[in-house]
């Protein structure tokens, strides 16, 4: 009762002329920001940082707050028109996304299926964070080297669910993410390797360059190979009624959103795990269940799942760094440098000194969720126009979106030679049917599976007790067996079934 009475109180200073002007404008930089490949929600909030040092602190947190939120809504839109995620959560999205706006040819319906299902997995994200915030920070904090190595060998395990028809193909492509993902410098000794004497491998290879490479550059190149083929183009005019769900498409994408909504909170709660890691977690903990079609081909679930995983993962990294003073991700350390700027000291006492700065954030988040759905659905009719470009222009325009982002998220040459070396390798990959997110999700999880599990071992002096005798790690390990083991039995039962006599 009392968190709602402080919520009450939060929504009174969101309202505040000022603060309102800020949210908005914070709700409608997130979206363009998000959608412009390799910016991100980082380099948004440290470009605008600079602007709110002479803000009032509520005024500040409340617009970069909504900077970060919304940027999670705009990711979507490239990856779902031009198969080029926006941000690293958009991986995941790009997978449905972008079939179902060509392929299935329903672009309108898909950004809705994005925005409703962001919409979605953030109020989940921001109501939990609500009334148990300091106590999911407690839960966050209980999260050592251990917790984390098990966590993130059961998201290893569940590559499964995303290797499509061929296993060893998937296997092969998570082997090739885990390898590439070690080029550079260990991260506990600092000594380098696979870098074959070159001073740019010592650096390691820059996720979003290799993302907007293998699978938006790759995309080029597919295009170009087939573009003497008839193109699919979109004919009808599209309005925002046409791009409409129906009822059908909003119960099919109410679970997974729901679902991705829990999980992704928790995820956003644990140190170092962020939105990136939530949509993974979240594409892969639908594959279990049924859609209507399969996951990989423009199906409904598989856009819900990991849109709704992101957008809570962003609402519940609020948690650690408004409780404790820990951020969760490279976003959540800027936005505790301007608190630290701004004279505020996050931990269990801000709630209770500055009750108008912590609450305000928190409401301005409703805000801004609510901003960034109506913004986001209102230019549904205009985005989807991008798909009606000829192809002789669609191809140096996505050419130089992934050049310009390749090169603005590594301020160097080497993130377009990343990109290009990368577009090749995911070409050469689809052409031969090799999964790419399989690949992607080693890519993302293998660096901190490595840091985490050597921790671990520190910790332990070389002991493996380490994993079994926490009852956190203890629950993982035995889900990741579970996720191990459910594929071998289902197969041996299916044998049995059809040896046994009718």
């Amino acid at each position: 009762m009392e968190n709602i009475l402080m919520l009450f109180s939060g929504f009174s200073t969101v309202f505040a002329f000022n603060n309102l002007a800020a949210c908005l404008f914070g709700a409608l930089m997130g979206l363009i920001v998000g959608a412009m490949p390799g910016i991100g929600s980082l380099a948004g909030c440290a470009l605008l940082l600079p602007l709110t040092y002479k803000f009032n602190p509520t005024t500040a947190i409340i617009m970069l707050g909504a900077v970060y939120y919304a940027n999670m809504y705009g990711g979507a839109f490239s990856a779902i028109l031009l198969n080029i995620p926006g941000d690293s959560p958009a991986v995941m999205t790009a997978v449905d996304g972008y079939p179902m706006a060509t392929t299935r040819g329903r672009p309108g319906q898909a950004l809705f299926v994005s925005n409703i299902s962001s919409c979605i997995g953030g109020f989940i994200g921001i109501l939990i964070l609500t009334f148990t915030g300091p106590a999911l920070a407690e839960i966050g904090l209980a999260f050592g080297p251990a917790e984390m190595t098990s966590l993130l060998l059961m998201a290893m395990t569940s590559v499964g669910w995303l290797m499509g028809e061929s296993p060893i193909k998937g296997v092969i492509a998570t082997l090739l993410g885990i390898i590439l993902a070690n080029i550079g410098m260990d991260t506990l000794s600092g000594s380098p390797r696979f870098n074959f004497g070159s001073l740019y491998l010592m650096g390691g290879i820059p996720f979003i360059p290799f993302v907007i490479g293998s699978v938006g550059f790759a995309q080029i190149i597919k295009i170009m190979e087939n573009r003497n083929a008839d193109p699919q183009k979109l004919n009808q005019k599209l309005t925002i009624r046409s791009s409409l769900l129906s009822i059908k498409e909003f119960r099919r994408l109410l679970p997974p959103a729901i679902r991705s909504g829990f999980l992704g909170t928790f995820v956003g709660v644990l140190p170092g795990a962020g939105a990136t890691t939530a949509a993974f977690l979240g594409y892969a903990a639908q594959r279990p269940f049924k859609s209507e079609e399969p996951l990989g081909t423009g199906a409904v679930e598989g856009i819900a799942a990991c849109e709704a995983a992101n957008n809570a993962a962003a609402a519940g990294a609020f948690a650690p760094l408004l409780a404790l003073g820990i951020p969760g991700s490279g976003t959540g350390a800027v936005l505790l440098g301007g608190l630290i700027m701004w004279g505020l000291t996050p931990g269990p006492l801000l709630f209770t000194k500055s009750p108008d700065f912590a609450w305000g954030l928190i409401a301005s988040l409703y805000l801004a969720n609510l901003c960034a759905l109506f913004i986001a659905a209102g230019i549904i009719p205009f985005l989807v126009k991008i798909l009606s470009v000829p192809i002789k222009l669609m191809i140096p325009l996505i050419t130089v979106v992934c050049f310009v982002g390749a090169y603005s998220s590594s301020n160097s040459m080497y993130g377009v030679l990343v990109m290009l070396l990368s577009g090749v390798l995911g070409y050469i990959l689809d052409k031969h049917k090799y999964p790419l997110a399989p690949m992607l999700l080693a890519f993302v999880l293998a660096p901190m599976l490595e840091s985490n599990m050597r921790k671990a071992f520190i910790i332990s002096q070389g002991s493996l007790s380490i994993f079994v005798t926490r009852p956190i790690s203890l629950v993982f390990l035995a889900i990741m067996a579970a996720l191990i083991l459910f594929p071998v039995i289902k197969t041996a039962i299916k044998r049995i079934r059809k040896e046994s006599p009718k």
